[in-house]
Parts: structure tokens; C-alpha cells; sequence
């Protein structure tokens, strides 16, 4: 109730009221009263079936005639590596699941700007203050563990094995290998290290066999499904989470309400994987 109401912008009462008088029209009880909830009747999920459909009908032939110009494109902000490793490989997707939202995509990181850079939305990690009047929606936990090719992996036995080969860095996260000792307390030193300037220039490489790389797992995740990379110790988190943030609430825009609710779908599947190897 509070969330159609929500939708609606009535209040709760009047949603109520509305639903009690549907129910003395047909007759019949559409919701099972309980403590604290409400549980739709089998008659109640039947009528809502047909009345989506009729909608959505009636939504489709108002599209069809309508003159009216499209929306521009919203503008989303990603982290580069993110960008090109995990949403872009998605985009066909996004286009069957939300055909009417149209995006344009933008590669950045650090604080948003949205006015000066014309952006909708941004995806960023909270490894730095968000503003106070963002609307933001927490994605997904970050993860990170070393990945490498599936032959180098043999000599990556334990903590030792980390001295025969050689670390590579990334130059916008130069901590990544600092935060995964602390974290797992392991303190082999490499037998190499080579610092590169970007993430996916640093995947680039592991996948070549030129090293180990500490990678996130989202920008992974693809890599390792296809046996391109493996993570010999796993993935562990490391304190900071992704967040899609707005100019306002995704409620009071329904391009981006729509666009939030898939990112979130999405996103879940990378805190729900098993953990991968």
C-alpha cells in the first residue's frame, strides 16, 4: 500500500479506500489481512494479469501513434575499467529488457559533477565522499583477489609461489596489492613488479602471462567464465562498495528508475556468484 501510494504521490488512505471499494464492486476479498502485511488472493493475482496486459496494450498503441519526440539518451557515468569489461559486454541485454531507455555512455571516476558535465547518473566506488544531496543506490560489494593465466597459476601454490612471478600494478589504484595483504595476511614478496597505468591495460597483461594482477571481481567475472583468467586464492572484500548516483531520486524519473532497478538486477548476480576460481 505505502508503495503504490509512493507512485501514485495520493496517500496511503486513499490507496486503501480505493482497493476496498474494488472489493464491495466485485464482491469478492482481493487481499488476505494479516498482522502487518497483505497477501493478494489467487482472484486479486488474476485480475492484476489482466489489467498489466491491458495496460501495457494500451501503452503500446499510445507509442505507436504518438508524434511526440523521443527522450535524449541518459547520460551514464562509469568507471573505465567497469565500463569496458562489465557494462558494455551487457548493453544488448539492457536493450531487449529496457527497449525505451536510451543511454549514453560516458567513461570517468573520482567526484561527479553533474551540471558542468551534463551527466544523469554515475557509477562510482565509495572510496571517496559522496555529496550530501546525491540520491544514491548501493550496487554491489567490491572484491578483489589476484588473477592470472590458468598456466601461471601451477606455481601460485600458496604464499610462496607469489615470489616466482612477477606483480603487476595499476597506477590508478596503486594500494590494490597493499590492501590484499592486509586483508589476507599474506606477505610473500614478488620476484618482479611492473606498474601500469590503467586497470584494464593490467588485465591486459595477466592475460598475456606477463604477471599477477590484483583485479576486482566485476571486471573479472566474464574472463573467468571463459577460462581466460583464473583467481588462484579467491576473491575477498575490501571494505568498499559501488553506487549508482543521480541528480534526484530514481523515483521522480521513470527512465531512471527503470535503468536503476536492471543496474541493481544485475549487480546482484556479482554478490551472489559462488565464490569463483
Amino acid at each position: 500500500m505505502t508503495a503504490a501510494a509512493q507512485e501514485l504521490h495520493v496517500t496511503h488512505g486513499a490507496v486503501s479506500r480505493q482497493v476496498q471499494n474494488l472489493e464491495r464492486s466485485l464482491g469478492i476479498s482481493l487481499f488476505e489481512r494479516q498482522t502487518r502485511a497483505l497477501r493478494p488472493t489467487p482472484q486479486a493475482r488474476q485480475l492484476a494479469a489482466v489489467v498489466r496486459d491491458a495496460l501495457d496494450q494500451i501503452d503500446a498503441a499510445a507509442r505507436q501513434i504518438s508524434h511526440r519526440t523521443p527522450a535524449a539518451p541518459l547520460t551514464l557515468s562509469c568507471e573505465p575499467t567497469l565500463l569496458m569489461r562489465w557494462l558494455i559486454p551487457r548493453l544488448p541485454d539492457l536493450a531487449v529488457d529496457v527497449p525505451d531507455v536510451a543511454v549514453h555512455l560516458s567513461a570517468g571516476g573520482g567526484p561527479v559533477f553533474f551540471e558542468r558535465d551534463n551527466i544523469d547518473l554515475a557509477i562510482r566506488r565509495d572510496d571517496f565522499p559522496f555529496p550530501e544531496e546525491v540520491s544514491r543506490t548501493r550496487l554491489f560489494a567490491e572484491r578483489i583477489g589476484p588473477v592470472c593465466r590458468p598456466d601461471l597459476a601451477t606455481r601460485l601454490t600458496g604464499a610462496a609461489g607469489v615470489s616466482q612471478v612477477a606483480l603487476l600494478h595499476t597506477a590508478t589504484r596503486p594500494q590494490a596489492w597493499d590492501d590484499w595483504r592486509r586483508i589476507t595476511g599474506m606477505k610473500a614478496e614478488p620476484a618482479s613488479q611492473q606498474t601500469l597505468e590503467h586497470f584494464y591495460l593490467t588485465l591486459q597483461a595477466a592475460a598475456a602471462g606477463v604477471g599477477v594482477a590484483i583485479a576486482p571481481y566485476a571486471v573479472v567475472r566474464d574472463d573467468l567464465e571463459r577460462g581466460q583468467l583464473v583467481a588462484p586464492f579467491g576473491f575477498v572484500p575490501d571494505g568498499t562498495s559501488y553506487h549508482l548516483l543521480s541528480r534526484q531520486s530514481p523515483e521522480h524519473d521513470g527512465r531512471v528508475r527503470q535503468l536503476t532497478a536492471w543496474l541493481r538486477a544485475r549487480t546482484s548476480q556479482l554478490e551472489n556468484d559462488s565464490e569463483p576460481v
